[in-house]
């Protein structure tokens, strides 16, 4: 070891170590950082600056953009009844059944709020189709089980 290292205290052994440790951690943070979608993070600014989706009890975000394709989360899809979905955003609608008036009214509400953001993503130029996307995560966080 010469003075420098003895002095830092370091052997051949751990400065070499210690390099290829910062390279592989800087290698992780650029992965990281290829991966972050921030074009999506942009569109889902402008759907939270919307007074009207603000509103909303569920909030829509769009989950990815790949080829003009934005993937946007939604409460309801094919996979689950939208009664079941509209029964977690309005705890009051627990009692209705399905054609009562206040559930025609919320699924009316949640037809027109979901056109909307799928009008508000489509209107960005890199944007050519919406695809939804049921948010398992935010139903199992909201006591629905979900299986696929």
């Amino acid at each position: 070891m010469n003075e420098t290292n003895k002095a830092a205290g370091l052997d051949d052994f751990t400065r070499k170590y210690l390099y290829v440790l910062a390279v592989v951690v800087l290698a992780g943070f650029v992965w990281w950082l290829s991966s972050l979608d921030f074009r999506a993070r942009e569109i889902n600014g402008l759907l939270k600056a919307d007074p009207d989706l603000a509103a909303y009890p569920y909030p829509f975000r769009v989950l990815s953009l790949q080829n003009g394709v934005a993937q946007v989360s939604s409460p309801r899809s094919s996979e689950l009844s939208v009664i079941q979905s509209l029964r977690v955003m309005y705890p009051s609608l627990k009692q209705h059944n399905a054609v009562s008036v206040e559930m025609v009214v919320a699924q009316k509400e949640l037809a027109r709020v979901q056109s909307r953001v799928r009008k508000l993503v489509k209107s960005q130029n890199d944007v050519n189709t919406v695809r939804w996307v049921l948010d398992r995560r935010w139903l199992e966080n909201h006591g629905v089980n979900v299986t696929q």
